[in-house]
């Protein structure tokens, strides 16, 4: 029996996966600016990782894939988490903030991380 706190969990991270991947195709510069300069092919990394983030989202709702999307996500947040410290590296500079929120977003990351995986269990 899944608790409705981890529904509702569910249904949030879900919807933020969804609505922040379909950013990365309304908004795709703002994203690029995110992308640590050694990666190569910045937009078609910023397509390809706002593709998942929907197609994963999207996934966390159906209890039979959960499993699998939960396990994806947290490999995504893994993989997208040089983004998180270019930005803190750049004190904020390549998201345009503060260096107090770039670098206090890289904890946030990890309580990400933890989330998608409780998503993972029954």
């Amino acid at each position: 029996m899944i608790s409705q706190v981890k529904k509702v969990s569910i249904v949030l991270a879900s919807a933020v996966y969804v609505v922040v991947g379909i950013q990365h195709f309304v908004y795709p510069q703002w994203f690029v600016q995110i992308v640590p300069p050694y990666l190569p092919y910045p937009l078609q990394l910023v397509y390809i990782s706002g593709f998942f983030e929907i197609a994963l989202g999207l996934l966390l709702l159906i209890p039979s894939l959960r499993f699998i999307a939960g396990w994806g996500l947290v490999l995504f947040l893994i993989a997208v988490f040089p983004a998180n410290i270019y930005v803190a590296q750049t004190n904020g500079a390549a998201m345009n903030t503060t260096p107090l929120l770039a670098w206090g977003r890289l904890p946030f990351q990890l309580v990400f991380i933890a989330i998608a995986y409780w998503h993972t269990r029954k």
